[in-house]
């Protein structure tokens, strides 16, 4: 087991240094975990660490999916395998750049549910989670011979909140149901963020990207004697859309470490390889302070990070560069490091017809829900996708402009079936101007949701239309609304036509696209001719795209995905369709920025 004393970590009684890399399974195909945990070994690192995501597990309130992609005993067991320890941390909240922090979007729907604090609720909530997910945990933890040497209490509460009963809920919970393993929180090195999340006999460790002495003598200040631990070293950084791809120099980064690991402190490097965030799970920030502000920062399907394990699995000048600092303080693995996975031959994918998306609402939702006024995703049990909302303005009227409060995130309009536009959260106050003649005219508000804000005040994040839609100064109400969760794509009647330019601007259009590359092999789609939108291979979604505003002009197709024969993909344009799809056969992650971290 990993124990402490005043003087430093002792794994089986012995003197330890943890030297962590962060993996993610949920980020990764489980048909890659094994790959991906050997790069990681081949770093030079004894342990990994990632986070439990609740929301990913959750199939139903109170019941939980621990297989497939979902299979986290396979994922540690197979660490084990590979010669590392392993650090977990389960939540409830873990930020991670991934959708609402971790947590259920269904806790949207509770009137006056406060999150993350000792409201009995939330409690009862974690209470449910831990009852689902300890039980995964306790026959791998050290004690019964397993790999998990550490588990976490809660995730940088310190930079959310200060309540004291609620961080000793978080850990009375995790021991109460059997976990005796080393536990510990993470937390900035700031005085208001220690305070606020430390929890009292507990180890407390640090997260930041530099100047690792100054960072640990303001941890050392709160914890006088004990182990130094930063338990995310922050060696890349993440992207929203609209902004450059980050990237922290290889010199700068590696020159950090071996800082770091000069003080003798341990470290767990976030992220030693990131991965994707497939389907809709990337998360948002928000730079605004109160709801419906404008400031949503979505962030991107990469996680590539900028680590030393690229998305794809590539061993970059970062990996060397850091293997050659941890080799100076851990012995190396005696091994070959891992040759690079095979990658398609690159090709363009052939037409194979389309689908207008307002003409397939009743094959893809059904019959609509009848209310008064526009609800919340979340109000109608659906956590991600699409939602399209109906309603008839009389007429005659002159025009006025429609206008969404409570936007989330962004709605495309029509009028009797006709574009009008596109409104955006971040524009919360601009409108679109509609006149309306005798007969009426039907409105149609299809509403895409991206990440739930994942970090900071405003996690409180709901999507859909959560407050109403006027018409000048009139409230509009009598709503059909249909839920888009769009879990199955293949379905639809492609009847439409060959996919391709065809459609208006500004019309959604399902595009389908056939390829038999061969043999299954790593892929990336090329979206960097086309507008925004998601898209499916062979009925898995690999995500978000949005090339006007970058910086990502790729998404990654991992090749367990891929067939020997026929593949079918599928994309949702929303805006711009593009003139033809090709498969290639590197990322392109778009323009660059060097980031400098604190």
């Amino acid at each position: 087991m990993l124990t402490h004393d005043q003087d430093g970590f002792r794994r089986a009684g012995r003197p330890h240094r943890i030297v962590s890399g962060a993996l993610h399974y949920f980020r990764v195909h489980p048909d890659l975990w094994e790959d991906r945990l050997r790069r990681l070994r081949a770093l030079g690192v004894n342990t990994v660490d990632t986070y439990v995501p609740w929301n990913f597990h959750e199939t139903a309130p109170g019941e939980a999916d621990f297989t497939g992609p979902r299979d986290l005993p396979s994922f540690l067991r197979l660490a084990r395998d590979a010669g590392l320890d392993a650090i977990v941390r389960p939540g409830p909240y873990i930020c991670a750049e991934w959708d609402f922090g971790g947590l259920p979007a269904r806790l949207l729907a509770v009137d006056g549910l406060h999150l993350r604090c000792s409201d009995p609720r939330f409690e009862a909530e974690v209470d449910g989670w831990f009852d689902a997910v300890v039980p995964e945990l306790l026959p791998l933890l050290a004690s019964r011979g397993g790999p998990v040497v550490a588990v976490q209490i809660e995730n940088e509460y310190g930079s959310y909140g200060d309540d004291t009963r609620y961080r000793a809920h978080v850990e009375r919970a995790l021991v109460e149901r059997g976990v005796d393993c080393l536990l510990f929180t993470a937390d900035g090195p700031e005085d208001a963020m220690l305070q606020g999340g430390m929890v009292p006999g507990r180890l407390a460790t640090a997260t930041f990207g530099a100047r690792p002495a100054e960072r640990l003598d303001a941890l050392r200040r709160y914890q006088r004697t004990g182990p130094l631990a930063a338990m995310e070293f922050w060696i890349g950084w993440f992207d929203h859309w609209g902004e450059d791809h980050h990237v922290r120099e290889v010199e700068d980064a590696a020159g950090s470490l071996d800082e770091l690991l000069a003080t003798g402190a341990s470290v767990n490097l976030y992220m030693a390889h990131g991965g994707t965030n497939f389907g809709f799970w990337a998360g948002a920030n928000h730079t605004g302070s109160r709801p419906g502000e404008a400031g949503y920062e979505p962030t991107v399907t990469s996680y590539d990070y900028d680590a030393p394990i690229g998305e794809a699995g590539e061993l970059t000048p970062k990996f060397h560069a850091f293997r050659e600092v941890i080799g100076k303080y851990l012995p190396l693995p005696d091994e070959p490091l891992p040759e690079p996975l095979p990658r398609i031959v690159p090709a363009l994918a052939a037409p194979a017809g389309s689908a207008p998306l307002l003409a397939a609402l009743d094959r893809l939702a059904g019959p609509p829900v009848l209310r008064a006024a526009p609800e919340s995703m979340e109000r109608l049990g659906q956590s991600h996708g699409l939602i399209h909302y109906r309603t008839t303005i009389t007429g005659p009227r002159p025009a006025m402009p429609v206008r969404i409060d409570g936007l989330g995130d962004r709605a495309y309009v029509f009028a009797d079936g006709v574009p009008l536009g596109v409104l955006d959260r971040n524009a919360p106050d601009e409108g679109l101007d509609l006149p309306v003649g005798e007969d009426g005219v039907v409105l149609d508000v299809l509403v895409r949701a991206q990440g739930r804000v994942n970090y900071g005040p405003l996690l409180d994040d709901r999507k859909g239309i959560w407050r109403g839609v006027r018409h000048g100064h009139q409230q509009l109400f009598e709503w059909e609304i249909r839920p888009l969760p769009l879990t199955d794509p293949t379905t639809l009647d492609w009847s439409a036509g060959p996919a391709g330019p065809g459609a208006a601007a500004g019309e959604p259009v399902f595009h389908r696209y056939l390829h038999a590359p061969g043999a299954a092999a790593d892929a990336f789609v090329d979206v960097s001719g086309w507008g925004t939108g998601l898209v499916w291979l062979n009925g898995f979604l690999l995500g978000h795209y949005d090339t006007p505003r970058g910086p990502q002009r790729t998404l990654y197709a991992p090749g367990p995905l891929w067939h020997t024969g026929e593949n079918e993909i599928i994309v949702l344009e929303l805006e711009s369709p593009g003139t033809g799809l090709p498969l290639c056969d590197r990322p392109d992650l778009g323009r660059t920025k060097v980031v400098t971290l604190q």
